[in-house]
């Protein structure tokens, strides 16, 4: 029995973990904007943008469902960045669906692109995961 305690107390603190699950959540928004603006117009590119929508939102409910764990300030400084980041996105997708017009799309995707990259370098970017 204490060799299971001594092996519990070895792990990592649900803080850590939260703390883990956070900078993972964030790296990966990361990479799937990257993704995302390296996208040209093709038949894929509707489905291309859904996956990583989608992917997107999992990563901003994982943030979600750690900020529990986290030091009181650091919790408060994810929570803003989070919900500032996710209105961004809705609103993002939102103007891009709502207004797309055939003969601008091209533009209009790369417009919303350059708002969601700059979304996430105001709110997420700047959550130490250092």
């Amino acid at each position: 029995m204490l060799s299971a305690l001594a092996l519990g107390a070895c792990g990592e603190s649900a803080q850590e973990k939260a703390n883990a699950q956070v900078c993972g959540a964030r790296s990966d928004i990361s990479k799937r904007i990257s993704t995302l603006t390296g996208l040209g117009l093709s038949t894929s590119l509707p489905t291309q943008v859904k996956t990583g929508v989608e992917a997107i939102t999992n990563d901003i409910t994982k943030i979600k469902s750690a900020q529990g764990n986290l030091e009181p300030a650091r919790r408060g400084q994810v929570q803003n960045a989070t919900h500032t980041f996710e209105t961004r996105l809705n609103s993002i997708l939102t103007g891009l669906t709502s207004n797309l017009s055939l003969s601008n799309a091209e533009g209009q995707f790369k417009s919303a692109l350059s708002e969601l990259t700059t979304s996430y370098k105001q709110t997420l970017e700047p959550v130490n995961c250092s």
